[in-house]
């Protein structure tokens, strides 16, 4: 029963850490600046303050976030029309991007 726990735990950990590996931070940094940056920032610190800052927000919260505005799960007229685009892979980068970036909330980068 130990080794099948270790095992499902290790089989777990191999996963999570393949799609955080399979984001790319240069494509997300790309996207960032087509499609985010004139409203959160290039970096996500958005001068405005009727903009969220998502610098240094955690990389799981932005890409559940931007899955809900695309599935329209989250309302909001402007993110649903920024998001409809966005491919997973988009959304993931994005989220790894954003996460990289530095901001007040989250110091585990």
């Amino acid at each position: 029963m130990k080794n099948y726990l270790i095992a499902a735990l290790s089989g777990a950990a191999l996963m999570l850490s393949s799609q955080v590996m399979a984001a790319d931070i240069e494509a997300g940094k790309s996207k960032a600046a087509e499609v985010c940056a004139s409203c959160h920032g290039v970096d996500g610190n958005s001068p405005a303050p009727n903009f969220p800052k998502i610098g240094g927000q955690y990389r799981t919260y932005i890409a559940k976030a931007l899955k809900d505005y695309k599935s329209g799960t989250r309302n909001d007229p402007i993110m649903a029309g920024m998001t409809a685009n966005l491919t997973p892979a988009d959304i993931e980068n994005l989220a790894f991007y954003y996460s990289s970036q530095a901001g007040g909330l989250n110091s585990n980068k």
